[in-house]
């Protein structure tokens, strides 16, 4: 058990897919709250769903809370090797006539099922103040727990504030199933209750969860946690966040390039807030964090903010820790490591293409012509402006350029425009052509800068290449 004055927050997912961006926020407030208290912030796998938990999904949690920045102390529990723990408080709570055995078959079950949606009441077990002796020899039977019927349960939350559930509301749920395997709200109450967890910090959808919880736990003579169930997050479109929306997991954002530092920001806001502060490092959402501040009203997923909230954070880096995310997000994406000739060429150019890049996806798209001493072919638009008449001009640019020296943005600046005064033209009769022919597009970083950033030999390599008769 924790020091009682020790706050113990859990993350506790289902490792039945990738890490949704929703339970991503929920460890993100764990955590926030457990370091700015000084406390604990614990990782416990809910993997006792056999048939749907899987290695990879399991996988895809730790990597996705590495991704984050968001460590947990100590190692993570897996709730499937605790079941004899669990089993045992169910029979001891069997012991004290707090539960009873359930001899209902599959098919009487499902009649009282449908009983109780039509009359809108609650599933009953006639087993409930049955002498179990006078069942079947040998019929296997479910543990259930004997919830109070009369009264109410009462939640006093943290975010939701004094939430009261009718007793009447909430059936004798099950502990052990048939085959003795416990069940999920039993798991969670006991693993709660051995981790030393203190603070309970999870979404409002569990609140029904949470009146069912705190029976048990006061059942079972343990103190009940403090909750704070927040609101879940929405779409653009208000609607609770779903498929439809996209981007779920956080390894599709960490696989379009978001920052986990930008990412750590912008998740934070959805739901808690100080101020009017918008952009804050993650020692200072540390310092100011408290579960009291969190809000009630759902959140809206806003992909625009989020790239803004991003774009911020890569223009912030220092140079040489943007460049190094840069070739470790093109590596993993297939590229290979740069050379030292590239990784020259992106440093000189960096703060340039920053300003035109949201994400690191943006950015290594922004850097690619930068990435090959090859020629480069223009998409449909730069090649639009690739005539006869400007092909023919790249070509004497090239010639005026040759020579050239220092081969930098300022010098490579005052050559274009003295060799366009003696040609009596103007930037825009060239100037297009130059960035279609260097970048490949009809956009880029300024143009005497790009010319400067791709190097004398390739620069002219693509003028002249460019010069020929398509």
């Amino acid at each position: 058990m924790a020091d009682p004055r020790t706050v113990v927050t859990r993350f506790a997912p289902s490792p039945t897919g990738f890490l949704h961006i929703g339970n991503a926020r929920t460890a993100l407030f764990n955590w926030l709250y457990a370091r700015h208290t000084g406390g604990k912030f614990l990782l416990r796998i809910e993997d006792t769903d056999r048939a749907r938990s899987t290695d990879a999904a399991i996988q895809a949690i730790f990597d996705g809370l590495r991704w984050l920045g968001l460590d947990w102390d100590g190692d993570a529990v897996f709730q499937f090797s605790r079941m004899d723990t669990h089993a045992r408080e169910a029979n001891r709570l069997l012991d004290e006539g707090k539960a009873y055995r359930c001899y209902m078959t599959g098919e009487e079950l499902e009649a009282e099922r449908a009983r109780a949606r039509s009359e809108g009441g609650r599933v009953e077990s006639p087993w409930r103040d049955r002498d179990w002796r006078e069942a079947p020899a040998g019929r296997p039977f479910a543990v259930r727990f004997r919830a109070p019927r009369a009264g109410e349960t009462v939640i006093r939350d943290i975010v939701q504030g004094e939430v009261r559930i009718p007793n009447t509301q909430l059936d004798d749920m099950v502990l052990l199933r048939s085959d003795g395997t416990p069940t999920y709200m039993l798991s969670v109450v006991v693993d709660d209750h051995d981790m030393g967890v203190t603070h309970v910090v999870r979404g409002d959808d569990h609140l029904t969860n949470a009146a069912r919880q705190m029976q048990l736990i006061e059942a079972l003579g343990w103190s009940v946690p403090v909750y704070a169930h927040i609101a879940l997050i929405h779409g653009p479109d208000g609607a609770k966040l779903s498929k439809r929306h996209g981007a779920l997991g956080v390894d599709w954002y960490r696989d379009q390039g978001y920052l986990p530092a930008a990412m750590r920001n912008y998740l934070a806001r959805l739901g808690w807030g100080h101020g009017d502060d918008e952009i804050f490092t993650t020692e200072q959402a540390i310092a100011w964090f408290d579960i009291a501040d969190l809000g009630k009203s759902p959140s809206r997923l806003d992909f625009e903010k989020m790239r803004s909230v991003n774009a911020h954070y890569l223009r912030a880096m220092p140079a040489q820790d943007a460049l190094a995310a840069l070739e470790e997000f093109a590596t993993a994406h297939g590229h290979a490591a740069f050379n030292e000739t590239q990784r020259a060429r992106i440093a000189g150019m960096l703060d340039a293409l920053r300003e035109r890049a949201s994400t690191l996806a943006d950015l290594l798209d922004q850097a690619a012509f930068l990435l090959t001493d090859e020629v480069i072919v223009p998409d449909d638009a730069a090649a639009a402006v690739l005539t006869e008449e400007a092909r023919a001009r790249l070509g004497a640019l090239a010639d005026a350029l040759a020579d050239v020296e220092p081969w930098t943005a300022e010098s490579l600046e005052a050559a274009v425009k003295a060799h366009l005064k003696d040609q009596g033209l103007k930037l825009g009769a060239v100037g297009p052509a130059i960035r279609a022919c260097l970048v490949g597009r009809t956009a880029s970083p300024s143009l005497f800068a790009v010319l400067g950033g791709v190097g004398r030999e390739t620069a002219l390599m693509r003028l002249r290449a460019a010069a020929r008769p398509a």
